[in-house]
């Protein structure tokens, strides 16, 4: 099964019609519309902030932790 055709979405729109009404169908469909974009937005807003959590957990596994005796003197400064 592939994606809807041409054919099959001009089935639909005609049920649709017929189900719904010329009246209520542009209503109907701005309302899946932004719902359509709302839930896209949702799902990219919790994609970053995956990404951002995973890319924060690597950066500190990563990064070597700080030992004492690996620090190194700070030069003396001279006149």
């Amino acid at each position: 099964m592939g994606p809807l055709g041409f054919p099959e979405l001009l089935l639909i729109f005609a049920i649709a019609l017929i189900v719904f009404g010329p009246r209520k169908l542009p209503e109907i469909g701005r309302t899946i519309g932004r719902a359509f974009g709302e839930f896209r937005r949702a799902t990219n807003e919790l994609k970053s902030s995956l990404e951002d959590d995973i890319d924060a957990e690597q950066g500190r596994s990563t990064r070597p932790k700080p030992d004492s005796r690996s620090i190194p003197a700070e030069p003396s400064s001279k006149p």
